[in-house]
């Protein structure tokens, strides 16, 4: 990863009202890893509420006990769908094991089966979702959908990430930016 004041880690893209892919209409997406060859994020509003993580954990061989706690799964995007992706909360400080990402102080994802066996038996992390796919984007993309009006950013927030039902995201997120979401229009033009 870079440092350059570029660099969206641990940032939120928030998807405008004239947003052309359908999969992302009203979304809020928190950047997860981005640098010169691209960009990977995990969609934060949309849940899937077909899928039990329980029976995830059955589907991978993971028995579950009676401290498991009851884990949401979201829809993280549209690449690799059949992947799992935990997004969970870690100390502000502390070594990172392999498998794990940090985004910001105290936040974290992590891809090893390990955190799901933990989460399975009631320990890991204090706050989690577990994401299945993610969002991408090659060299320049999503520099580009945001020179064409497609995204803006904003910070990170837990409460957007763990907290707030899923159909608030986005307006709390734009809100947090300082814009009233029924002001926006999904025609852009230039003065």
């Amino acid at each position: 990863m870079n440092d350059s004041p570029q660099n969206l880690t641990g940032k939120i893209l928030i998807a405008m009202p004239g947003m052309a892919d359908p999969r992302f209409a009203r979304a809020v997406v928190l950047i997860c890893a981005h640098s010169d060859d691209g960009a990977m994020g995990l969609v934060l509003n949309r849940p899937l509420p077909e899928i039990d993580f329980g029976d995830l954990l059955e589907q991978l061989g993971i028995e579950a006990d009676d401290t498991a706690r009851p884990i949401e799964v979201r829809f993280g995007g549209p690449v690799e769908p059949g992947r799992g992706f935990v997004l969970h909360s870690v100390p502000e400080h502390g070594d990172d094991p392999e498998g794990r990402l940090r985004i910001g102080r105290a936040l974290a994802m992590t891809t090893t089966r390990d955190i799901l066996e933990d989460l399975a038996h009631g320990d890991g992390p204090e706050s989690a979702v577990l994401a299945l796919g993610y969002a991408g984007w090659g060299p320049g993309q999503l520099e580009q959908e945001m020179l064409d009006n497609g995204w803006l950013t904003g910070e990170g927030a837990e409460d957007l990430i763990f907290g707030a039902a899923h159909e608030e995201k986005w307006p709390l997120a734009l809100r947090a930016q300082g814009i009233d979401p029924s002001l926006l229009s999904a025609a852009a033009g230039r003065a």
